[in-house]
Formats: structure tokens, sequence, C-alpha cells
């Protein structure tokens, strides 16, 4: 009788553990599925800059048109603060799975309407002010995505693998851009750079107006956080958010804005620059171009879940002052290795930068939630990401074109990547581990 209860009890035990696997698994491919398609539009922009520059812009100079493409990327991130503003103090009151279900709908759209743009040949000057428009909506929008991704993983997955499962965020946005350069890689490779270059690139965007609507389904069938729910039904939920993460998690506002710095600027690098910077300063065709950055941030995709599991294990500041490290040691010497000319070596350089951006990311997302209270969580996270993206980030590869073009060094950005690295490390030095413990309430 007693064995009977006894098997009864450890098969109930199972079913649950069983159930919450699935249920962990649902939240995962919700959340990762519209960061996805988030970062899959960035990652478009980033791979086509050099086209996207050539067909808004009415110049004759490659150099000045990717310039000028960037320049639109940057404005973008404008608008970032302020809707991590309004979706994360939003999000903190009404619930992390309605913000994150309208922000997905607001990025796939903005996407797919980039894919329809006239471009300036067809309407001169109204060409590149639609574009400008288009990248400060999908910028509000985004404002809302990373961070309250972040939050909504962080406060459903087990304390002991809460970092593994933040950093499938990074991974499902390396795998979008992994995606968007793998795409422009293959319609280059079947239609032709002529072709690429006359309506081909609008392909990728148009794609993003299904993938969306599969991402806002997943998102409407999950429920809200159990962090979420429990500060709900005690009452604890803030009325105004805002007000009170600007006066008592001030202290974890400026960690998290020193934390995303070198986040922030490794990711523009290797993600947004560097396609177009292999093109027109190494002198890559498109198509090797194309083919470097896609099995590049394939490598780092494939190694952030490990470094995630690491975090875990060993904490996150090891990893991230890892990270921080590396790129100041060995940004310089791989931009030198790219130089060389041949594909291998610029491979081999993108995946050494990739390990150290892997290796911070795999701790970072985890460490940035673990920051804030629930009831300020994500409008915390949103703020403080936001800023630090918006001053870092989006100026990173308009901000390394023009170092080049002004310094004449085709290796100048490896200066201001380092710089992002070093503010990062000291405020990382600074920070108490967070691995293992509850999330603050």
């Amino acid at each position: 009788m007693t064995q009977s209860v006894e098997r009864e009890v450890t098969g109930a035990a199972v079913d649950d553990q069983a159930l919450l696997a699935r249920k962990l698994r649902k939240v995962l491919l919700a959340t990762g599925v519209g960061h996805f398609v988030e970062w899959f539009d960035f990652g478009l922009y980033g791979t086509l800059a050099a086209i996207i520059g050539m067909q808004f812009f009415q110049t004759g100079d490659p150099a000045a048109a990717l310039l000028s493409s960037f320049a639109v990327f940057g404005a973008g991130f404008v608008m970032r603060p302020l809707g991590g503003l309004y979706f994360g103090s939003l999000g903190d009151r009404i619930g992390r799975k309605r913000v994150l279900a309208t922000v997905i709908l607001l990025t796939s759209g903005a996407t797919f309407i980039m894919g329809l743009l006239p471009t300036y040949h067809q309407i001169g000057l109204l060409a590149p002010t639609l574009l400008v428009l288009t990248r400060l909506v999908q910028g509000f929008a985004a404002g809302g995505e990373t961070s309250g991704a972040t939050t909504f993983l962080a406060e459903y997955a087990p304390v002991q693998k809460r970092g593994y499962f933040t950093c499938w965020i990074d991974n499902f946005g390396f795998m979008a851009f992994v995606a968007g350069s793998g795409l422009v890689f293959l319609l280059t490779a079947g239609l032709g750079e002529t072709a690429m270059n006359d309506w081909g690139w609008r392909i990728p965007f148009l794609i993003a107006g299904p993938l969306g609507w599969v991402g806002l389904y997943l998102r409407t069938h999950l429920e809200d956080t159990p962090e979420f729910q429990a500060a709900a039904k005690a009452g604890t939920t803030q009325a105004a958010p805002l007000r009170s993460t600007l006066t008592s998690a001030r202290g974890a506002l400026l960690f998290c804005v020193g934390f995303v710095v070198i986040k922030a600027v490794g990711h523009w690098m290797l993600q947004t620059f560097m396609p177009g910077y292999l093109i027109t300063q190494m002198h890559f065709s498109k198509l090797d171009a194309y083919a470097i950055t896609t099995v590049g941030l394939f490598g780092i995709a494939v190694m952030v879940p490990f470094m995630g599991w690491l975090s875990d294990r060993y904490g996150r500041r090891p990893l991230m002052l890892a990270g921080c490290g590396g790129f100041i040691l060995f940004t310089y010497p791989a931009l030198m290795v790219m130089a060389n000319g041949d594909m291998l070596s610029a491979v081999l350089a993108m995946l050494l930068l990739g390990a150290f951006i892997a290796a911070f990311d795999g701790a970072c997302s985890a460490a940035m939630a673990e920051l804030f209270p629930t009831s300020v969580r994500y409008g915390g996270l949103s703020v403080a990401y936001n800023l630090s993206v918006a001053f870092f980030g989006g100026i990173t590869p308009w901000f390394s074109a023009f170092l080049i073009a002004s310094t004449g060094n085709l290796f100048s950005p490896a200066f201001y990547v380092m710089g992002a690295a070093l503010v990062t490390f000291i405020t990382v030095m600074r920070a108490k581990e967070t691995a293992g413990l509850p999330l603050r309430r």
C-alpha cells in the first residue's frame, strides 16, 4: 500500500516536471520568435546597408552612401529610449504578455513596410524621409522588445537555470542575423548582384510580415509570468513604476547602463557594421562578405547557450569580465587579421571576437534582470538598456565609418570597441554576484 502511494506521488512529480518543461519550452519559443523578428530587421538593414545607401541617397560614392545609410540606422535608436520608457512602464502596470504582443505587431509591420518603400530614383527626397520615419517607428517599438523578452524569460526560468534560459534571447537575436545575412547571401547568389541591387533587397523585409503574425499568435496564447501574477495578486505593482524606478532603483539603473555599453557596441560592430566594412574597406565581394558574416554570427549563436550554462555554474561576473577583457586585448589584432584579405582569416577573426561577445551575452541578460525588483523590472531594464543602446550601440556603425574616414586608419574602430569594453569591465568589477539568488521582489 505504501509503495503504491509512493509510486503515485513519484508519478505525479514526474508529470508536474514534464508539464513545467513543456511550458518553459512554449515560453521560450514564443519569446524567441518575437525577438527573432526584431533582430531580423536590424540584421537585414546592416547586411544590406551598402545597397540601401545607394537606393535612398543621391550619391555616386559608395562610402558616402554607406555613411548616410548608417546615419539613418542610428536615427532609429533615438526612439528606443522613448519606446523603453513607454512600453517598460506599461509592462510593469498591466503585465508583460500584453505589451510584448503589441511590440511584435509594430516591429514586424515596420519591417514589412521597409520592403515596400519607393527609392530616391522614384520619388526623390521623399524616399529618405520615409526611410527615416520607418526606422523611427521601428526604434520606438524595439524599445520594449529586448528588455521585455529578457524580463519574461527571467521571471519564468528556474533559479539555477536563469542564465541558460535568458541567454536564449541573444541566441535568437544572433540566429535572426544569421537568417538575414544567409538569406541575403542566397538571394545574391541566385539573383545576381544587379537584380539584388534593383529589387531583390526588398524580399527579406517582406518576409517579416508573416513571421510577425506567427510571433503574435504565440505570445497571445501565453500566461503572464508567475512573478508578475504574484505581484498583481499581492497588490505590489506600482501605479507609477517609472517614478519608483528613478527614485528607488538608481543604483541598478547605473549598473545596467554600464553592462550594456559593450553589449551594444560589440553587437552592432559585428552584426551591422561588419558586412559594409568588409565590402567597402577590406574590398571583399558582397558574396564573400555576406558569407563571412553569416558563418561568424552562426558561431556566436551556437556559443551563447553554452556560455549561459557556464554563468549558472560559475557566476555572471567571470563570464562578463572574460568577454570585456577579450575585446580590450584582441579587437585591434582581429581587424588586422581580417585585412589579410582571405576568407579563412576573416572568418577566424569574426569567431574570435564572437567568442567574447558570446561569453558576455551568456551572463548579461540574467545579470540585468537580477538587478531590479519585480515591480519595476520591465521598466528599469527598458530605460537602462535602451539609453545605453541609443548612446553607444546606435552610433557604432556610423561612428566606426566616421573614424576610418577621418583618420585614414582601417583599424580605428577597434579603439571605440576597446573603450566601451573598458567601461563595462570597470562596471562589472564593482557589481555584486547575483547568480543562484532568487529574483528581487
